[in-house]
């Protein structure tokens, strides 16, 4: 699979990443749909063979357990100087300190990350909320004294205001420190207000878009009358798109149409309108199926027309923001 270039920066990344939120131990952490570590691996190992690279997860996600699960397969199945590996930090996982982005969360952090994923180091750092209750001075310094350790390669951020994003950008560009090459935030063709202000600040700036949930939680890969196990019990899902179930579906109708004339599934259609959109690098991918990784590799080949695409965004309505949740 060809590689990319994650925003200005020289890190070389494949235009899918596998997102490992979904592989965990269900009894840690809030996500009881995840799968365990003997059913996780097959998908990781799957994902190398198919020639992807990139890989996310998060030190929130299933109590830490994604990373164990995650640094075990990739020291198994892939060469650590091919792969770009992606955590982040932000939510709390016990009292006092053990969250947000102050300079002593973000050390404590990084270490207990590297420590769970048997890595010496990760290639992305990414903050995983903005943190108003901390200087952003002091957790660019941080970020920046993480980069300069050696435990991180670069930086990154994820869903946030497009203000807060260029606030920290501008400070971290004022102080001299190291820059942020991504951001990955909420964007899918259910979800399309990071157009308004995100996606043109992150292409002014090189800011590589490597947005989560391109398929919005399932919801555009099957027509609306239908469901999957995790989507019963996924209450985060109903917090993201609960409210406009209504307007969705017009969406859900047109994705489905496509396809159909295509003779490709509805995944294929969904994600390669997300890659098709100006500006976006690498969207993250979840598998819980085979099918899942075999669709989203299809989808890099899968070209929409202008009209297609089009008529994609036609039937969408403004959405209440959402996905910054903290």
């Amino acid at each position: 699979m060809d590689t990319i270039k994650l925003g200005r920066s020289g890190l070389d990344v494949t235009p899918l990443c596998l997102g490992c939120m979904s592989y965990g131990d269900p009894k840690r952490g809030t996500h009881g749909w995840t799968l365990d570590e003997a059913a996780s691996r097959p998908f990781i190992k799957r994902a190398i063979e198919l020639g992807l690279n990139f890989f996310d997860t998060a030190d929130a996600y299933s109590g830490g357990s994604s990373e164990e699960i995650v640094g075990r397969a990739l020291k198994d199945y892939g060469r650590r100087d091919e792969l770009v590996v992606a955590t982040k930090v932000f939510f709390r996982s016990g009292g006092p300190n053990t969250g947000g982005l102050s300079r002593k969360a973000i050390f404590r952090a990084i270490d207990a990350s590297l420590a769970r994923l048997g890595m010496d180091y990760v290639d992305l750092y990414q903050i995983h909320r903005f943190d108003p209750a901390t200087p952003v001075e002091e957790t660019l310094e941080a970020l920046h004294d993480v980069v300069k350790a050696g435990k991180a390669r670069y930086l990154g951020a994820s869903s946030m205001a497009a203000w807060q994003f260029m606030k920290m950008l501008g400070i971290g560009r004022a102080l001299n420190l190291q820059p942020f090459i991504a951001m990955q935030n909420h964007f899918n063709l259910l979800y399309r207000e990071e157009e308004r202000e995100m996606l043109p600040l992150c292409r002014s700036e090189g800011i590589a878009v490597i947005p989560w949930s391109p398929l919005a939680r399932g919801k555009l890969t099957r027509p609306p009358e239908q469901t999957s196990e995790r989507a019963k019990i996924d209450a985060y899902a109903v917090k993201l798109y609960g409210h406009s179930e209504a307007a969705d579906r017009a969406v859900i109708q047109a994705v489905q149409e496509i396809a159909a004339d295509r003779g490709v599934p509805m995944a294929q259609v969904a994600l390669a309108s997300v890659m098709q959109t100006p500006g976006i690098t690498a969207p993250i991918i979840g598998a819980t199926k085979m099918q899942h990784l075999d669709d989203a590799v299809a989808a890099l080949a899968l070209k929409l027309t202008e009209t297609e695409r089009q008529r994609l965004v036609a039937a969408y309505l403004p959405h209440a923001v959402s996905g910054f949740e903290s």
